[in-house]
């Protein structure tokens, strides 16, 4: 199951938010980052506002390090 990972920016003064549900779904479009269910839209982010999403996925192979973090 991935989950997401939005991060603001640092000067938003917003705390980063994991979404972690098995039923919704990411779509991007026309400026928009739209998180939906069976229900309908539930988070709707602007690309004008400077948040990133990020997909974490819950399982990953040991073998393989992960990518290296920006600071």
């Amino acid at each position: 199951m991935p989950a997401y990972l939005i991060i603001h920016p640092r000067e938003q003064h917003k705390d980063d938010v994991l979404v972690e549900d098995p039923h919704l779904t990411l779509t991007v479009t026309d400026g928009w980052a739209i998180f939906t269910d069976q229900d309908g839209i539930c988070l709707a982010i602007p690309s004008g506002q400077g948040a990133s999403i990020q997909r974490v996925d819950e399982q990953q192979n040991p073998d393989q390090e992960p990518a290296p973090q920006k600071e």
